[in-house]
């Protein structure tokens, strides 16, 4: 049974939170709001512990009665109750890691002391563990996938929520000091009450961004150097110091932060070049505007005089020449100022160059046009890095080393991170975009017809083109728009190269990579537009693309495909030119909806084995890049025990992965949380990357045997549904809310490839989770699995034995099925069937129905079984209780979305009163989607 652990202090902050709530529920809302708020949550409470269909129809009779102004208000509570949730389990379990380290032992696992004690323990010593962080490369990327349904305004007021409960942390708070926190609570849990957390428009691009903003601003800035000093204090409580407190392994920066926001136009139609553009500029706004505060706070510290500290000579010599060339602007109204403290003299002259920066900016983003004289300006980040560094190295000249591994080198940290592109931008597009573009370029040129040419044939073609040095000139006035804009692309990241960084950018990712000439047709657009090619017998590359395999058929083609690119003699040249490292992206989404989570899973492992074989015989550097959404069924689950979950020596020291919706909001917007998952995901890349400094075990063939086994299982039980059940799309779009998903604002794609096609290959991965989550099913996470697992163990005692055996010993299978149990846990049958009830041909949608819950309980069985546990998720008692604590708040919550979907989808009734129950609707969906943590 599961093993209760200490959290009253966790149940009393949330009592409180919930009697906060119901005060402002009776002040603000009037008192028939809160009755029914309390009706429904204590009856449904009763319905969970014994069924009563007498209690249940009345509490249905009173959903029923609800006019759709005080509905609206019962659906808010729920979702601001559930809110005040997630505040109090971060606040508990952040105080619960204080506390461990307040006790000066070994810390968690995935802590950075519990992980440099365990790599000691193995021998991996200082010049080891050296060898590794030099390597090591850890990058998140944000994504404007609308998965994420809450505002960012309220994102800021539930951050105001966190801070102050924590001051009821403080010890020794008198009794009125601690009513004063609780009224002032109570105030601001009032704010959130009246702040709507329903978009009122559909977001655009420009706000997206705005949103990935939010997240360096208000958490990662603080994050990051912290980040940083939580890892040099374990490395000297493991590795020890020297006599002048350096440590004998130095960690170098190893974070690094990406965004598709602003450049993922794979079917974004609102992403444009100038759309690009923009995100670059308002990236490097924030950051210069983020440095500017922390050269302030460094100059009243480094407050030292030449009277009593002499700098280092290659200080004062680059201090002479600023005040040649900038002091007379800088210091106008006070020439002598800081005369006699070199250090505040020269951060006031950076201040006056970042200003200049910032202003320079400031013009391009009001009217794309550069702010007049910028010879003062920073060019790039390395010039101020180059000026830190002087800094730093001045003071450890005259002995003040620890100052300068104080606010200094936090400073450094960030500017070695963030840069002047704050996020490296990554560029998306889909394959046939540019095989488009190509084809009109070569008949424009007079070229071969490109569509017709096979496949070495457009190789050849483009690879002979690209050796031949210039690049032909094009009319551009004479090509189709789409032809332009693609172009276009490419001109602005030229341009934003020089106007921000060389690093503002990511890769160019290619979805839908089929071959190899997808790739090298971006290659060659890259060409035309001076992003590379050779200049005499010199290659040059300033680009970098990934090719993004998706379907489980594409996934099949991973070796082929790389393995042309890579034998191709023009490709590798730019390679090599460009850092000699082929990033590889696989998307989880559209390989598990394509062919279920078995299929994906399994298959994703594979082609990881593979890529990293290719790469690693051809001599190139591979760095895999994991498109992983919130849920399950999009890849998602904790980031350390998936990384550990990796195939043995796959991972060589760089991860890549998407960040999105729900879990950007969860994992960073608490400073505190965001260092936790910083560490936790840093810390699995460590363990993950042992390969690299120690031998590691391979995995079991007998365990590979059985995995290829199961996944074809698991993909004939899938598809057998998905593909070859008639009437089953029409039951996921009328037993599931998919269409009233897309009536959410929560981001500005599309959620269908083609509107017209209900297909599964139409909808995208994360309406489709999102709708069988709403409903209840969480169908894609699991579903097949319970099949596979029946078939190979066919009974046998033996095979079940095999099966406990892998699941205690193999990462990967532990990963998949303790995955599948949170899956199983969030899936409801009884509510599914009422959303079932809202199919047109119910005869139809029962038979569908059955199928879905006999596979449901068969998969809820045989994964009890193999994993030798009598309650799901008892392995982890603390996720079982947050869930179990939210259940008796979603069930509500689901019956009063079924009876709004009723009458929102009958066309019967009058269009006026249909769109009163519109908005209690959409924000049902908000809600249910807080309530279960988990949207697309």
């Amino acid at each position: 049974m599961i093993e209760q652990p200490r959290d009253k202090a966790l149940r009393s902050r949330v009592r409180l939170f919930g009697n906060l709530l119901g005060e402002v529920l009776r002040d603000q809302a009037g008192g028939q709001v809160l009755a029914a708020v309390e009706t429904l949550r204590k009856g449904f409470i009763r319905l969970r512990k014994e069924d009563d269909p007498r209690l249940r129809q009345r509490l249905m009779d009173l959903i029923d009665e609800l006019d759709p102004a005080i509905l609206t208000h019962v659906v808010r509570a729920f979702n601001v109750y559930f809110s005040l949730v997630n505040i109090a389990e971060q606040s508990f379990q952040h105080r619960q890691r204080r506390r461990t380290v307040s006790q000066g032992g070994p810390l968690w696992e995935g802590s950075f002391d519990h992980t440099l004690r365990e790599f000691a323990a193995d021998g991996i010593d200082a010049t080891a563990l050296q060898r590794l962080l030099d390597q090591t490369l850890y990058i998140p990327v944000f994504t404007a996938h609308p998965t994420e349904s809450k505002r960012r305004t309220v994102m800021e007021a539930l951050r105001r929520i966190f801070l102050t409960s924590e001051r009821l942390d403080q010890t020794r708070l008198s009794r009125e000091q601690r009513q004063e926190v609780i009224d002032e609570l109570q105030s601001q849990i009032q704010i959130l009450w009246k702040t709507d957390e329903v978009r009122a428009h559909r977001p655009r691009v420009k706000d997206e961004i705005r949103n990935g903003l939010f997240y360096v601003r208000d958490s990662l800035f603080a994050a990051v150097p912290l980040f940083y000093r939580y890892l040099e204090k374990s490395i000297r409580r493991t590795y020890g110091e020297g006599p002048d407190g350096e440590l004998p392994v130095k960690a170098p920066s190893i974070l690094r932060f990406g965004s598709w926001i602003g450049g993922d136009r794979d079917g974004n139609p609102f992403v444009k070049p100038e759309t690009t553009e923009l995100a670059l500029r308002m990236h490097m706004h924030e950051a210069v505007c983020l440095y500017l505060k922390q050269l302030d706070e460094l100059r009243h510290l480094l407050t030292h005089s030449s009277e009593l500290v002499t700098p280092s000579e290659a200080f004062l010599e680059n201090l002479t020449a600023d005040n040649a060339r900038y002091a007379a602007a800088a210091f106008a109204d006070h020439p002598s100022r800081f005369s006699h403290e070199p250090y505040r003299r020269k951060l006031y002259i950076m201040r006056h160059r970042l200003r200049r920066t910032l202003k320079s900016i400031n013009a391009r983003l009001d009217s794309d046009e550069p702010a007049g004289d910028c010879s003062h300006c920073y060019t790039n980040e390395q010039e101020l890095l180059d000026d830190l560094y002087l800094i730093r190295d001045s003071l450890y000249s005259h002995g003040d080393g620890r100052i300068a591994r104080g606010r200094l080198q936090d400073m450094i940290r960030l500017v070695e991170t963030f840069g002047f592109f704050l996020l490296q931008l990554d560029i998306r597009q889909e394959s046939t975009r540019h095989s488009e573009a190509l084809a009109e370029l070569f008949r424009v040129q007079g070229l071969a017809d490109y569509m017709a040419l096979d496949e070495p044939a457009r190789l050849q073609q483009m690879a002979d083109a690209i050796r031949s040095g210039q690049p032909p000139a094009i009319d551009r006035a004479t090509l189709s728009e789409p032809t332009r804009e693609t172009l276009e692309v490419f001109d602005v990241m030229l341009r934003m190269r020089d106007e921000v960084s060389p690093r503002a950018f990511g890769n160019y990712v290619i979805s839908m990579t089929h071959c190899a000439s997808h790739v090298m047709e971006v290659i060659y657009l890259a060409w035309l537009t001076g992003l590379a090619g050779r200049r005499g017998n010199d290659w040059f590359c300033h680009l970098r693309v990934s090719p993004l395999f998706e379907t489980i058929e594409d996934l099949s083609h991973v070796e082929q495909v790389l393995t042309e690119l890579l034998g191709n003699d023009t490709y590798r040249a730019l390679l090599e030119a460009s850092g000699n490292q082929q990033e590889v992206m696989l998307g989880y989404s559209d390989s598990c909806k394509d062919g279920g989570i078995l299929a994906s899973s399994w298959g994703l492992y594979g082609a990881q084995q593979r890529i990293i074989r290719i790469t690693s015989e051809m001599g190139v550097r591979c760095r895999l890049f994991h498109g992983r959404g919130g849920t399950i069924g999009r890849g998602g689950g904790p980031t350390h025990e998936a990384i550990l979950a990796q195939p043995p020596g796959t991972v060589h020291g760089q991860i890549k992965f998407t960040e999105q919706g729900e879990v950007l909001s969860y994992k960073y917007s608490q400073l505190e949380t965001a260092v936790y998952e910083l560490t936790m995901g840093v810390t699995g890349l460590m363990k993950a990357s042992r390969s690299m400094v120690i031998p590691v075990q391979p995995d079991r063939r007998d365990y590979l045997g059985i995995m290829d086994e199961l996944a074809t299982l698991g993909e004939q039980a899938y598809r057998d549904l998905t593909d070859r059940t008639e009437g089953f799309l029409d039951y996921f779009y009328e037993a599931c809310p998919v269409d009233e998903i897309g009536l959410l604002n929560i981001g500005s794609r599309p959620s269908h490839r083609n509107k017209a096609n209900r297909s599964k290959s139409s909808i995208r991965a994360i309406p489709w989770v999102f709708g069988w989550a709403q409903s209840r099913h969480t169908l894609p996470a699991w579903y097949g699995i319970g099949s596979a697992l029946e078939a190979w163990r066919d009974k046998d005692p033996t095979r079940l034995a095999t099966l406990q055996t892998m699941y205690r010993e193999w990462p990967y299978f532990r990963a998949l099925l303790s995955n599948t149990q949170m899956a199983l846990f969030k899936a409801r049958f009884d509510i599914a069937h009422e959303y079932a009830g809202l199919a047109e041909d119910q005869e139809h949608a029962e038979r569908i129905y059955q199928r879905i819950a006999s596979e449901y309980y068969r998969t809820l069985d045989q994964v009890r079984q193999v994993a030798d546990i009598q309650v799901l998720l008892e392995e982890t008692p603390a996720l079982y209780l947050s869930l179990s604590r939210r259940d008796p708040y979603l069930d509500p919550l689901n019956h009063i979305q079924i009876r709004l979907l009723k009458r929102y989808r009958n066309e019967t009734l009058p269009e006026e009163l249909r769109e009163r129950w519109r908005g209690p609707l959409l924000r049902s969906i908000n809600a249910i989607a807080a309530g279960m943590r988990n949207t697309g």
